[in-house]
């Protein structure tokens, strides 16, 4: 009984299928379509080499069964093959192949965008002149009912490949690991969302490439379809007005019909998401070009027209041209963020504060700039060969940095074509003139001369030179495993502990004479009250004095006064005194017989005998007794001596007693003379 009631079921369920399937009825679950197969026709075959039928021809049909019952599908004719509908995730893109459609011209490397509801009318696109091969456009975020027989749908979790199994199913896996490995089923973010980890663009041999994309980030497209640049470009033009787009290479079709072409584009992409068909574009991304506080940004140009040279005919070392142009644009970027193209231009940053560059072996400053740089081997006058360190302080002026671009090309030749040689060749020429000890002790001297001159030779180039700064030489010979420089710092030292020495005992005489001041000052300071007292007596003896004093010139004037009178009279009575003498003179009218007469007179008076009582005068045959009163001899001897110390010649006559009157006039004169001498 049971093994009938199996039966009957099982015929029941055989009859509820076999025949509506044997009478044509199909039935198609809601999250599929039917890809109907034409086993045969009586149109004939498809022909051309298509293998989706449009007019009813044997082979895939174009037309889809959707979900639901279908009829008049006869299984001896038709083969319905039920696919999955497409599905494409949330933020992601799917890429489209056709198996069917126009074929592709040699220059065209993606299928054209035909009408055809996002590939879900088959029809349309092979009645719309749709081509077979990777498609230009792409399908976003949803669900697609597409004919799998005509297309393969590449998402990031699946290959549609549809009924038709062939060969190519390998390449089509290859192709979603190669757009997995440059993100291509996601859109493109430029600079958003802060950090993103993102593979390159370009397919990577090995694996993917994954690195972090800071936000401050560009994209430089790259479109792999369309026309060629023209010769002797190296990138292409940007395209597009604000009337029609091509929306950042997110519409082809447009950006075709505008003129682009592949190759490198000019026109970036900014801060923003962007789907983009990743067989028709790449995108690298690249960090937008920063030029920091201080520095301006030189552009050197790799495209666009021919430009004239405004530097004129006198400056030939390259072009610079006017913005857009190619070549050095002549005016620099200031400091900013900048969406460049570093395939299209390149910006040299250029310093316009004071920067260092070091000549030290094994140092350098954070720009770098001087990582090559050692310090410099010198040979003195007196053979030393110190190494010297020493470093430089530059400047470039930011209206002049295009032509230092111009003509070094950067910083670093700048540095290593032309700073290095000249400060070089400088310093040696210094150290051969001049001996190691004045390297040593004279260097704010050689700093200041090497400031100047290497600043008018820097001119030239158009750089200012700050300063230059010169460090302590180091020795690269030792002599019996002694420095020669150290022993020249020794003896230098010597010097300077001598000199500090003398300096020492100065201060320190200095300092004894202050303290023997101070000695003296506390001294006077403990007598102070008697200092005041003497001084005070002092002053009053100093008065007194001057008292005294003034009296003693007030009686000495008065006694000089009596004296010069007295001296006046006596001056007066001698004076009479001789002119009565001179009239006696002249009454005897020979002046010898007044002085004989005044001699005998004084003779007379004077009780000492003038001669003695007894002469012996010698004369003749001997010697003979002469009395006194003898007047010859007397005479005669009287008369010699007076006329001696007179000086009057006894036979003169008149003209003696003229002589004798002005010696009497003369001694007068002189004897008041003296008396006024006297009385001052």
């Amino acid at each position: 009984m049971l093994i009938t009631v199996i039966l009957v079921i099982l015929g029941t369920l055989v009859a509820l299928v076999v025949i509506p399937w044997l009478a044509g009825v199909r039935y198609i679950p809601h999250n599929k379509v039917g890809i109907v197969e034409k086993l045969w026709s009586p149109g004939g075959s498809l022909t051309g080499g298509r293998i989706i039928a449009l007019e009813g021809e044997a082979g895939f049909q174009a037309d889809l069964l959707r979900g639901g019952i279908h009829v008049g599908f006869f299984p001896w004719q038709y083969r319905i093959h039920k696919e999955p509908l497409v599905m494409v995730s949330e933020s992601k893109v799917g890429y489209i192949y056709a198996r069917d459609g126009a074929p592709l011209p040699p220059t065209q490397t993606l299928a054209h965008i035909v009408d055809c509801n996002h590939f879900q009318d088959a029809p349309s696109f092979l009645r719309n002149g749709g081509q077979r091969g990777r498609q230009r456009a792409i399908l976003r975020e949803g669900v697609f009912a597409v004919n799998l027989a005509l297309y393969v749908v590449i998402t990031e979790d699946r290959v549609f490949a549809g009924p038709i199994r062939d060969k190519n199913e390998r390449k089509y896996s290859d192709w979603q690991q190669q757009l997995k490995s440059t993100r291509g089923f996601d859109p493109v973010v430029v600079g958003y969302g802060g950090q993103t980890a993102v593979r390159s663009e370009e397919p990577v041999v090995g694996g993917a490439d994954v690195t972090l994309t800071p936000i401050d980030t560009i994209g430089v497209v790259t479109i792999h379809d369309g026309n060629p640049i023209e010769s002797g470009e190296i990138i292409a033009p940007e395209v597009g007005t604000e009337e029609r787009s091509h929306e950042y290479f997110q519409d082809p079709e447009v950006f075709l019909s505008l003129g682009g072409r592949r190759g490198k584009q000019l026109q970036v992409l900014t801060d923003g998401t962007f789907f983009i068909n990743r067989w028709f574009a790449t995108v690298e991304f690249c960090p937008k070009t920063l030029i920091p506080i201080g520095y301006v940004g030189v552009v050197v140009s790799y495209y666009g027209s021919r430009g004239k040279d405004v530097t004129g005919e006198g400056f030939r070392y390259g072009e610079q041209v006017e913005a857009g142009q190619r070549g050095v644009w002549k005016n620099a970027l200031p400091p900013g963020k900048y969406p460049v193209n570093p395939y299209a231009v390149k910006v040299e940053l250029v310093p316009t504060v004071n920067f260092v560059l070091r000549w030290i072996t094994g140092q350098a400053e954070a720009h770098q700039y001087d990582k090559d740089l050692v310090s410099i081997a010198l040979i003195t006058a007196d053979g030393y060969e110190p190494v010297l360190p020493l470093s430089l302080v530059l400047h470039i002026d930011y209206e002049k940095a295009p032509s230092v671009v111009q003509r070094f090309g950067d910083v670093r030749r700048l540095i290593s074509q032309t700073l290095d040689p000249i400060l070089t060749s400088y310093f040696r020429d210094v150290a051969q003139s001049s001996h190691m000890l004045e390297l040593l002790t004279h260097r704010e001297d050689i700093q200041r001369r090497a400031t100047e001159e290497l600043g008018k030779r820097f001119k030239e180039f158009d750089i200012n030179c700050i300063a230059v700064l010169i460090g302590r030489p180091e020795s690269t010979v030792r002599v019996e495993q002694e420095d020669p420089i150290e022993r020249l710092f020794d003896q230098l030292r010597m010097r300077r502990l001598a000199e500090e020495q003398i300096a020492t005992f100065e201060k320190q005489e200095e300092a004894a004479q202050h303290l023997k001041d101070l000695n003296n000052a506390k001294a006077a300071a403990e007598k102070q009250a008697e200092l005041t007292q003497t001084k005070i007596d002092i002053e009053v003896a100093t008065n007194r004095g001057e008292a005294q004093l003034a009296e003693a010139e007030r009686l000495s004037k008065r006694d000089m006064t009596r004296a010069a009178g007295e001296a006046s009279k006596v001056a007066q009575v001698g004076l009479a005194e001789a002119a009565v003498s001179l009239q006696k003179v002249r009454a005897f009218g020979d002046p010898r017989l007044f002085v004989l007469n005044l001699a005998a007179a004084h003779f007379a008076a004077s009780a000492q005998p003038i001669v003695p009582e007894r002469l012996l005068v010698m004369g003749g045959g001997g010697a003979e007794k002469m009395d006194i009163g003898s007047a010859n001899v007397f005479s005669q001897f009287l008369t010699l001596l007076l006329a001696e110390k007179s000086g009057v010649g006894i036979n003169d006559g008149g003209k003696g007693m003229e002589e004798l009157e002005k010696l009497t006039a003369s001694l007068a004169r002189k004897f008041e003379h003296s008396l006024m001498e006297e009385h001052r």
